[in-house]
């Protein structure tokens, strides 16, 4: 099921048609952030149709009491999500005292565009009634520049008439939550107060059961015009703001600009907000909305120069690549190590705000490629500090280590459902991947010997106590848990859950003896415990099949009725918004990698002959319907040779957004996934690895395709790589010179290296 409502462009997303009745998929898809806040696209002006209004801050959320209807114990004591918070771009605006409200009101020319090279959201439409005729636009960003900015510029055109044009620009507080919140307010007035060219308006989430921070919000405004207007305070409970009144006539104009500082007090105390928030602003005023825009488009030039794919012969391709590196990007940038990717960003409260094991999956593999080391650092570090919490969701299951939440804030799990936050145990193991991942790739094994290897070791302490030794087949096992494949909870030695629990196992045993001193010391490893360890390694059962030659993905699973997903009726797709649960359940049917997870993770530990096994046995019964999947099938395809395949689901991850595959955008973005696009492209037509810190590639161009070339990060070196339909080309931008293989061939780069392409069928797959 597709639903494009954007017009293809290599650098925007833009469209000339209001579409009332999908507005909520609008406002997601014109979603825009900057790390520290962001905003869905919902109208600055009132709009009294459907609509999903949201704003939110990095860090800000609330512990609201887990839901269940029976307790078992071991459940988390709240549920974490983000929270909507104060609408700080509303302008409403009236003509001739009638509202202009687009639900109501018909317009001509409208247009709304998003200008992926600078993160400016711009609207604009002729309004016409009897005697008047005006064009509106309406423009705003959050500035990557300076984190506690955003800006907002509304420009009326007289074109015919009169009209008398009251702008209300306010800060509206009244905000509520909409995903499994029931419309409750989860804020409380501390201060309103207008102060000369300046209002604003400091709010505090309202008191919680849990001993959680109650954060406290400024957000204050300083509006301009600079034509001739009469002006009044607007000033009530929850809403501070300023009323100009102005009337004009045919070829006259009226400009607002908004101009908006939001501190909060993960950085700022209460006492000392509107002080630094003032001083924002002032320091601000000294530039007008365009100069800060251009600080704002060359600060983003910037990132698209180290990261931008680039993709001759295929506009949608091209968009969609970009599309998802820009939303990524206004989701995190590594500037604080407090936080995380949440699966949704700042577009939406589906899954509250929180962070899930996708970040270490899907988003650290190409973040360590397009930005400085640092950023994912940050993350791992992210996890190392939330160690404690994660020994503590092990206690109360009754194990030893740690066990990282499936979803947090603090590392404390608060996730409600039993069979994701008590079975879907992998994601310990996808922590210890991205360590691995970040010593492997940048060469930098500091962090991995200190505060790493802690988090190594803890959760090698979950696995072993987690397993249990059956003496019927005297090997271990693990029971009752929930692989990646969500469609199916509580089975028996999920393949993938076993192999990881070895491969963290002997991950720990390898590298504990290298730890520095004060880490083995806090740590005090016994011999027994390795003893321990090894045995599980060496005698841990894994499901397979030896007739069909595959990983089977856990026991029972070839018991069930094994029909492809094509001959699935269109009108049963997606499943999870058509079938009962049970039936779900009971079925073949896989919502993402699960066994391929796992030989997407060590690809070098299997051969191509046994990737080739599984991934035609397992990727016909799979239905995609996790954002997390296509990504990891395209890659695993083009190593096969199936280029056909690897471009269809390039395209799913790419624009499974853009064109609404899942049938679910319209709650917000797939934020975590986006990387998968990227992922795609790099790891998979391109066929960059780095097994063991060799980097190879082994590119295919699809056919339809004219050329694509990216830039990577690797060991303090800029390396570009450029494919076309007769050669691929790799450049040493920056650095020293580099071994690299291509195509299976080792040559030292120094400045460039170009080879014949070569096709896969030419390549032995």
């Amino acid at each position: 099921m597709h639903k494009r409502l954007f017009n293809i462009d290599p650098w925007k997303i833009s469209t000339d048609h209001l579409d009332r009745e999908n507005k909520r998929l609008m406002e997601s898809l014109t979603s825009i952030g900057n790390g520290y806040m962001g905003m869905r696209g919902m109208f600055e002006e009132t709009y009294s149709g459907d609509s999903h209004q949201g704003v939110y801050l990095a860090g800000v959320w609330y512990p609201d009491k887990t839901r269940v209807g029976w307790w078992k114990n071991g459940y988390p004591d709240y549920f974490g999500k983000v929270i909507n918070a104060v609408n700080f771009v509303a302008v409403d605006i009236f003509i001739d005292n009638v509202p202009l409200d687009l639900a109501q009101t018909e317009v001509n020319d409208f247009h709304v565009e998003l200008d992926m090279r600078n993160g400016l959201l711009t609207r604009s439409f002729i309004y016409e009634a009897e005697q008047t005729v005006i064009r509106f636009t309406f423009e705003r960003f959050v500035s990557i520049v300076e984190k506690e900015l955003g800006f907002v510029r509304v420009t009326a055109e007289v074109l015919t008439g009169t009209p008398e044009l009251r702008l209300i620009s306010k800060m509206d507080g009244k905000v509520r939550n909409e995903d499994s919140n029931y419309e409750e307010m989860f804020w409380e007035e501390n201060a309103r107060e207008h102060q000369g060219e300046t209002s604003y308006l400091t709010m505090q989430t309202i008191p919680n059961d849990f001993g959680t921070p109650r954060y406290t919000v400024t957000a204050m405004m300083k509006n301009t015009v600079r034509q001739e207007t009469t002006s009044e305070v607007l000033n009530e409970p929850f809403v501070t703001g300023d009323v100009f009144t102005w009337s004009g006539k045919q070829g006259e104009s009226v400009c607002l600009e908004k101009a908006v500082a939001v501190v909060t007090s993960r950085d700022i105390p209460e006492a000392e907000q509107a002080a630094t928030a003032q001083q924002l602003l002032q320091n601000s005023s000294t530039e007008s909305f365009d100069q800060h825009l251009a600080k704002q488009t060359a600060a983003w030039q910037e990132r698209w120069q180290k990261a931008d794919v680039q993709i001759q012969g295929d506009d949608e391709a091209q968009q969609g690549i970009r599309y998802n590196l820009f939303q990524l990007f206004s989701t995190y940038y590594g500037e604080d190590e407090r936080l995380n990717v949440g699966p949704k960003g700042f577009t939406g409260e589906k899954y509250g705000g929180a962070t899930y094991w996708d970040t270490e999956a899907y988003i650290v593999p190409m973040y360590l490629s397009v930005a400085d080391p640092e950023v994912s650092r940050k993350l791992l570090e992210y996890r190392y500090k939330q160690l404690d919490g994660a020994k503590i969701n092990a206690q109360r299951q009754g194990l030893n280590g740690a066990l990282y939440p499936m979803v947090t804030f603090t590392g404390v799990e608060c996730h409600n459902e039993w069979e994701i936050t008590f079975e879907e145990i992998h994601r310990n193991g996808a922590m210890i991947h991205a360590i691995a991942d970040y010593t492997t790739y940048t060469g930098d094994k500091s962090y991995l010997l200190t505060d790493g290897i802690k988090v190594v070791v803890e959760v090698a302490r979950f696995w072993a106590d987690r397993v249990h030794y059956s003496i019927r087949n005297q090997q271990y096992m693990i029971h009752g848990v929930t692989g990646p494949n969500e469609y199916e909870n509580n089975v028996n030695n999920n393949w993938y859950t076993n192999y990881l629990a070895v491969w963290c196992l002997n991950y720990a045993l390898t590298n504990y003896e290298e730890a520095d001193a004060k880490s083995k010391a806090e740590l005090n490893v016994t011999t027994a415990e390795k003893d321990k360890w090894q045995d599980i390694i060496t005698n841990m059962y894994y499901p397979e099949d030896e007739e069909l030659g595959i990983f089977v993905q856990h026991d029972t699973f070839l018991d069930k009725d094994l029909s492809p997903a094509v001959t699935l009726r269109k009108e049963d797709r997606p499943l999870n918004q058509n079938w009962s649960w049970d039936r779900i359940l009971r079925s073949c049917y896989i919502k993402q990698a699960d066994v391929l997870q796992g030989i997407y993770f060590f690809g070098d530990q299997f051969t191509l002959e046994e990737k080739k096994r599984n991934f035609e046995f397992y990727e016909p019964l799979t239905v995609h319907e996790s954002s997390l999947s296509p990504c990891v099938h395209a890659i695993l395809a083009a190593e096969l040779g199936q280029e056909e395949k690897a471009v269809e689901l390039y395209k799913r991850t790419a624009r499974l957004d853009l064109d609404n595959y899942n049938n679910d955008t319209d709650d917000g973005l797939h934020i975590t996934s986006m990387s998968g696009s990227w992922l795609a492209i790099v790891q998979g037509f391109a066929g960059m690895r780095n097994y063991q810190g060799q980097l190879s590639f082994n590119p295919f161009l699809p056919e339809m395709w004219e050329g694509y070339s990216f830039t990577i990060n690797y060991r303090g070196r800029l390396v570009s790589v450029m494919t076309d339909q007769k050669q691929v080309t790799i450049k040493l931008l920056e650095g020293e010179p580099l071994e690299v293989q291509l195509y299976g061939k080792a040559s030292l780069l120094t400045e460039k290296l170009t080879v014949p392409l070569i096709l896969k069928e030419e390549q032995g797959v």
